[in-house]
């Protein structure tokens, strides 16, 4: 992975989208992310 170039919120999906200046991307699913920490509380 290179420079972070964008991070903008995708309503149609629900994710979190990073993009980077050599054309690579990662999506984090934010449902899957509060699910976790509401499992990982207590």
């Amino acid at each position: 992975m290179k420079k972070l170039i964008s991070c903008e919120f995708n309503f149609d999906t629900i994710c979190v989208e990073l993009k980077f200046s050599d054309g690579s991307m990662i999506a984090i699913d934010t449902i899957a992310v509060e699910n976790e920490i509401a499992d990982n509380m207590y």
